[in-house]
C-alpha cells in the first residue's frame, strides 16, 4: 500500500507531502487545476520516461519519493531481497530529475537502474487510464488474469513444466543425433586413442616421479663424488673431520666446566651439534651406499619420458593430464557405443512427455474456454452499467500457429471489445477511448479483486463521457474495489467523489508571476463544499449543499 508521497519542484508543484489511507481516495478540483499532476508524479517515480520539462521553472531538479508498506506483499519482499534492496517492512522509491534531463533512481536509499525501479513499481501500483501504465494491454497479463479468474494456475504451471522437460529432452536428442552423424569415424578415432593411451599405461603421479628419477640418474656421478667428499669431511676423515673437531672441543670444555659451571650450557649445545653431525653422517652414508650408476635404467627412463611427452604434444595437453584424457575418451567411447540404446530411450521419453503435455494443455484449454465465457459475460454486464450500453467484451482464444509444444499452452489469449453496435470486436490495444479502456479495466479489476496481486490501483479518466446513474455505478464499483485494495481515482463527477473514503482537493494558486498546485485533504465540511461546487459550479446554494451532504451520508452508510 502507498503510505506517503513527497514531491519537490515537479511541474507547478513546489513542495508537497501527502499521506494515504486504505480504501478509495478521490482527487477533485477545478478544470485546469492539475488533477493529474499527482498521477504523473507517481508515474515518474514508478519508472516513466523523464525529461527536463518536469522540473519546475527556475529550479535545478525535481525530486519525488514514494513510500510503500509491503508487510502483506511477500513477492515484493522476496524480489527486494534477491536484489539486495530490502529494508524491513517498507519499500521507498525515489526519482531525481535534473534540469538538464538527467535522471537518477533509488530503491530504499540505494542507487538502482530505471529498469529495476520499473519492475518493482509494476508490482506495487497499476495505473489505469494512461496507456504507458496499462498492464491490461499486455498479452501475458491478459493470460494471467484469465487463469486467475478461472483458478487455472495449477494446470498452467503443470503445462509449462512439461513443456520445459520436453524441450530439454529434445535438445539432448539433437545433440545425440548430431554426434551420431559422424559416429563411425569418431568411434574409430576414439578406439585408436584409447588403445594408444592404455598402451602407455601412465599412472597418476608417475610423470613427476619419472622426472625426479631422471634427474638423479643423469647426475649420478656428481652426486656420488660430492656426497662422498662431504661424508669424509663430516665424519670419516682420520686427519680432520667436523665430528672429530667437535668431539675434541667438547672434551676440553667439559673439563673446564668443572672450574666454571657457566660453560655447562655451551657444552650442552655442542653435544647436541655432535649428535646432529653424527646423524647427518649416518644418513649421508646410507644415501651413498644406495646410490647407483645405472646407464641402462637412465636410458629406459629417458625413453619413457619421451613417449609421454610425444603423446602429450599430440593431444595438446600437459603430460600430467594424460590419465584424465584417457578417462574422457573412454567415457565418450562408451556413450557412442551405447548411443542406439540411449537414442531409443530418449525418443520413448520424449513421446511420453509429449503425450503428457498434450493431455495437460488440452485440459488447460478446456478450462480456459469455460473461464473465458464466464469472464466475457461478467465483464460485458459491468461495462454496460458503466456507460457502454452496447459494449461487448470477449476473451478470444486463438490456436497457436506453431505445432510444437508452447510453455503457455495451445492458444493465445486476447481481450477484445466492441464498443458500439455493428462494430467488430477489436483487441484492447486498438480501443481509441481512454475512458472506455479505463471502465473495462475497472470491470475486470472488480471481478478479479480477490486474485489481483497489485495492491494499489489508480484510475484516471474512468468517468469520461458518463454521468447520472452511470457515474454513481462507477463510484460504487470503485468503492467496492477499495475494500480489498487501495484505490485512487481522479474524477470530476460528484457522484464518484461522494463515494470516496478519503477526499483530496487539487487547486491552483497564482502569486504574482508564480503558479503552484496545492493538494489538501478535505475534512467533512470542506468535502461537502467541494461536492456542492462540483454539482453547481461557482454559485453554491443551500439546496446543493444539502444534496452534497445527502450523497456523503449515503456513501458512508455503504459497507
Amino acid at each position: 500500500m502507498l503510505n506517503q508521497i513527497n514531491i519537490r519542484n515537479f511541474a507547478i508543484i513546489d513542495a508537497l507531502e501527502l499521506e494515504f489511507r486504505p480504501g478509495m481516495t478521490v482527487l477533485t478540483g477545478e478544470t485546469g487545476a492539475g488533477k493529474s499532476i499527482l498521477v504523473d508524479a507517481l508515474g515518474l517515480v514508478l519508472g516513466d520516461r523523464a525529461d527536463s520539462d518536469v522540473v519546475r521553472h527556475g529550479e535545478t531538479r525535481a525530486e519525488i519519493s514514494a513510500e510503500f508498506n509491503i508487510d502483506t506483499l511477500p513477492t515484493v519482499l522476496s524480489w527486494l531481497q534477491q536484489n539486495d534492496l530490502d529494508e524491513e517492512h517498507d519499500c521507498i522509491l525515489r526519482r531525481v530529475v535534473s534540469a538538464e534531463g538527467r535522471s537518477k533512481c533509488y530503491i530504499n536509499g540505494r542507487p538502482a537502474s530505471l529498469q529495476l525501479i520499473k519492475t518493482v513499481g509494476e508490482m506495487l501500483v497499476d495505473i489505469h487510464g494512461q496507456h504507458q501504465h496499462q498492464s491490461l494491454l499486455k498479452s501475458e497479463v491478459q493470460r494471467q488474469l484469465l487463469d486467475d479468474y478461472g483458478n487455472n494456475q495449477p494446470l498452467a504451471d503443470e503445462t509449462r513444466t512439461l513443456q520445459q522437460r520436453w524441450k530439454s529432452g529434445l535438445d539432448k536428442l539433437e545433440q545425440l543425433r548430431q554426434s551420431g552423424r559422424d559416429r563411425n569415424a569418431r568411434l574409430d578415432l576414439l578406439r585408436y586413442h584409447v588403445q594408444e593411451l592404455e598402451g602407455l599405461a601412465l599412472e597418476p603421479g608417475e610423470f613427476q616421479a619419472l622426472e625426479e628419477e631422471q634427474r638423479r640418474l643423469a647426475h649420478g656421478g656428481r652426486l656420488l663424488e660430492q656426497c662422498a667428499a662431504a661424508l669424509n669431511a663430516l665424519y670419516d676423515s682420520d686427519e680432520l673431520s667436523a665430528q672429530g673437531i667437535i668431539t675434541h672441543s667438547l672434551t676440553e670444555l667439559q673439563q673446564l666446566s668443572e672450574i666454571d659451571p657457566q660453560l655447562n650450557n655451551i657444552c650442552t649445545l655442542i653435544n647436541e651439534a655432535s649428535i646432529q653431525v653424527q646423524e647427518a653422517g649416518n644418513e649421508l652414508r646410507h644415501y651413498v651406499e644406495r646410490l647407483e650408476l645405472d646407464p641402462a635404467r637412465l636410458e629406459w627412463v629417458d625413453q619413457r619420458l619421451g613417449a609421454i611427452h610425444d603423446l602429450a604434444r599430440k593431444h595438446h595437453v600437459d603430460p600430467e593430464a594424460l590419465p584424465a584424457l584417457l578417462q574422457n575418451f573412454s567415457d565418450e567411447l562408451q556413450r557412442l557405443e551405447n548411443a542406439d540404446v540411449l537414442l531409443d530411450q530418449l525418443q520413448a521419453e520424449l513421446k511420453q512427455l509429449l503425450s503428457q503435455y498434450q493431455g495437460s494443455a488440452t485440459k488447460l484449454s478446456q478450462a480456459r474456454q469455460k473461464s473465458a465465457k464466464k469472464l466475457s459475460t461478467a465483464v460485458t454486464g459491468i461495462i454496460r452499467q458503466l456507460g457502454m450500453p452496447a459494449g461487448e467484451f470477449t476473451v478470444a482464444l486463438q490456436p497457436r500457429e506453431e505445432q510444437t509444444p508452447h510453455r503457455h499452452g495451445l492458444e493465445q489469449i486476447s481481450f477484445e471489445v466492441a464498443a458500439n453496435p455493428g462494430q467488430p470486436a477489436k483487441p484492447l490495444s486498438k480501443v481509441a477511448s481512454g475512458g472506455e479502456l479505463s471502465r473495462i479495466s475497472l470491470a475486470i479489476q472488480v471481478l478479479l479483486a480477490n486474485n489481483q496481486k497489485i495492491p494499489t490501483l489508480i484510475f484516471d479518466e474512468v468517468d469520461t463521457g458518463i454521468g447520472g446513474a452511470v457515474a454513481e455505478t462507477v463510484g460504487r464499483q470503485l468503492r467496492a474495489l477499495g475494500v480489498s485494495h487501495q484505490v485512487m481515482c481522479v474524477t470530476h463527477l460528484p457522484q464518484v467523489a461522494a463515494l470516496g473514503h478519503q477526499h483530496l482537493q487539487v487547486s491552483k494558486k497564482i502569486e504574482g508571476k508564480s503558479t503552484r498546485t496545492q493538494i489538501q485533504l478535505l475534512a467533512n465540511e470542506q468535502r461537502q463544499e467541494e461536492i456542492a461546487r462540483m454539482m453547481s459550479g461557482m454559485e453554491i446554494t443551500p439546496q446543493t449543499r444539502a444534496h452534497a451532504r445527502e450523497m456523503i451520508d449515503q456513501a458512508e452508510a455503504l459497507a
